[in-house]
């Protein structure tokens, strides 16, 4: 499994919001750039980035903080946030963003993401936050009446191969996530999937691994110290040489 920390970026700094509450946010750094560069001197093999401004705007909008983070770190980075359109998508991606994640399109413009699919294949990936079950869209802003499973069967049937499921009331709280809808994802929807929210001890990865996702995004709990990238990382491998051995 996957170990993938998280930079969320808001006014260009590092921040973490509290169940998606932009009103309730923690300015953890003020450069970024610095953070990631700090995830992968500790061994991240990917980083994974939000654009909280442009969550909620629609547009990407701290584009200049994204490419520094892309050039200069030489693990792979995946974006969300306010990513609605192909030239959006063709932009990042020329400026060393590996993965781009859709979100609200896939509910408001489910063609556009079959088209983007197979325009750039495994580069894009569909991000599914979801509260109570049911998908939130435009910076988690928004609620619909779309359930989170419906949607992932849905983006499968259009060509997306990898999907970030988020609980939205877990994010953020340090709580622990929700592995019944993990897994209910992981069963029900022939993707992988990368688990978020709520992420915030070594267990959790241990529990979310069984569950067979392909890997967990950890934010809240990397800054706070909850949990110690390293051992994290040290875990995961340990835990992969042991299945390899099992085969």
């Amino acid at each position: 499994m996957e170990i993938i920390p998280a930079v969320d970026i808001k006014g260009g700094k590092c921040v973490r919001l509290y169940q998606g509450d932009y009103a309730r946010e923690t300015v953890f750094f003020d450069d970024p750039v610095a953070v990631a560069l700090r995830w992968e001197s500790l061994g991240a093999r990917r980083i994974h980035l939000v654009d909280l401004d442009g969550a909620a705007a629609g547009e990407v909008r701290n584009l200049a903080v994204i490419e520094a983070i892309a050039r200069q770190v030489r693990v792979p980075v995946q974006l969300g946030g306010g990513i609605r359109d192909g030239a959006t998508v063709s932009k990042l991606l020329d400026i060393n963003v590996k993965r781009v994640i859709l979100g609200t399109v896939a509910v408001e413009q489910p063609e556009l993401v079959r088209g983007l699919c197979q325009k750039f294949g495994e580069a894009v990936i569909v991000g599914i936050d979801a509260r109570d079950g049911m998908v939130a869209t435009r910076g988690w802003l928004k609620g619909t009446q779309m359930k989170a499973l419906d949607l992932g069967k849905e983006m499968v049937e259009l060509g997306v191969k990898r999907i970030i499921y988020t609980d939205i009331r877990r994010d953020g709280t340090l709580t622990e996530p929700n592995y019944a809808e993990i897994a209910e994802m992981v069963n029900g929807v022939q993707a992988n999937i990368i688990a978020a929210g709520g992420v915030s001890a070594l267990e959790h990865l241990t529990k979310l691994e069984k569950l067979g996702v392909e890997g967990a995004i950890v934010g809240k709990a990397l800054y706070t110290g909850n949990i110690d990238l390293e051992k994290a990382l040290k875990l995961s491998q340990k835990s992969n040489i042991k299945t390899q051995n099992d085969r």
